[in-house]
């Protein structure tokens, strides 16, 4: 036999005894056991405060309009003006006004008179009901007239809107002027029926807002309703602001927290949650008889560097907390706690 053909009989042996090395080598690694460090599940208090997205709402908005198509003679405040309860604010034509006194105060002189022939027997007791009950239909039509010529705010407030200028008639379309109480201003959120029993009327909140992020507003509940949404499993809660420096305004966006004070809760190490990809549950390895069992949780909030664990681990497990990308349900690890 030549030279030539010993080489490819040799390197066949050389490569032959490469594979069974390898497959050797791949066999030792996937029999042998992982190292793993634990941690136990514990159950501790846990401040149970969650928080609600609001905007912020004036607490009372009125339409300032008159009842009637009239022409404005003037308007005494701007947007933006803050005005006091019984303000005016704009002065409408006031001819039928007018007119309507001139008539009230001659009917008024006239009921005088009867009303002294009907002392001394003069006229009988239906006449005189009769133009008793002429006069007080003539003071209640010029009263709501000047109700509509002479338009005040019923409330303290800010004048957010105006749609008229003077000389224009008003023709019961828009309103002329919106004013909006903001002192206080109201939030309105939607809370989670679970927490039904446990809210009520007074209860102090803390409001956030997204224009002053180093500042704390303090609200209470004002109102709670009493049914649920059935479309959403929630039911609204009210809660007033009192504003006093008028900081806050109708239409910021405010985060609300509300404390329901401390509950026992399962705690388990944030770095042994994992996330299933595709389907967004959570799950953990806990260690039990040498092996990793797989096991899907229901994640909480987090606290600190624990997460809330609703559902799925019992307290006293232990969850494993390294080499968790080398895992799979029911592989041998060994405990390599310190």
């Amino acid at each position: 036999m030549n030279k030539c053909s010993l080489i490819p009989l040799f390197a066949a042996v050389v490569l032959l005894a490469g594979c069974q090395f390898t497959g050797s080598k791949k066999q030792e690694i996937t029999e042998a056991t992982i190292p793993v460090r634990t941690t136990p599940v514990i159950i501790e208090e846990v401040p149970q405060v969650y928080e609600f997205s609001a905007t912020v709402e004036a607490n009372i908005i009125n339409n300032i309009a008159p009842q009637m198509s009239l022409r404005i003679e003037q308007i005494f405040a701007e947007v933006g003006d803050f005005v006091s309860k019984g303000q005016k604010l704009v002065q409408m034509d006031d001819n039928n006004l007018e007119q309507i006194r001139t008539q009230l105060k001659n009917m008024e002189i006239s009921f005088q008179r009867i009303d002294e022939l009907y002392k001394v027997g003069g006229v009988s007791r239906s006449e005189w009901d009769a133009q008793k009950t002429t006069l007080e239909v003539m003071r209640t039509q010029y009263n709501n007239l000047k109700e509509n010529t002479q338009l005040v705010s019923p409330i303290a407030g800010v004048i957010t809107a105006r749609n008229y200028d003077s000389g224009d008639l008003y023709g019961m379309g828009l309103p002329l002027m919106v004013v909006e109480q903001i002192t206080p201003v109201k939030l309105i959120i939607h809370v989670s029926e679970s927490f039904f029993t446990k809210i009520h009327k007074g209860m102090d909140v803390n409001v956030n807002l997204d224009v002053y992020p180093q500042e704390v507003f303090k609200g209470k509940v004002s109102l709670v309703y009493p049914t649920i949404t059935a479309a959403t499993r929630t039911f609204p809660v009210e809660i007033l602001i009192p504003n006093t420096n008028r900081k806050v305004r109708p239409g910021m966006f405010a985060r609300v927290s509300i404390d329901f004070g401390s509950e026992p809760r399962l705690l388990v190490p944030d770095r042994s949650v994992i996330k299933q990809q595709g389907s967004g549950e959570r799950y953990v390895y806990v260690y039990k008889d040498g092996k990793a069992e797989f096991r899907i949780i229901e994640q909480g909030k987090r606290v600190d560097a624990y997460y809330e664990c609703l559902s799925g681990l019992e307290e006293g497990e232990c969850v494993i907390t390294t080499s968790l990308n080398r895992l799979t349900n029911g592989i041998e690890v060994e405990l390599v706690n310190e």
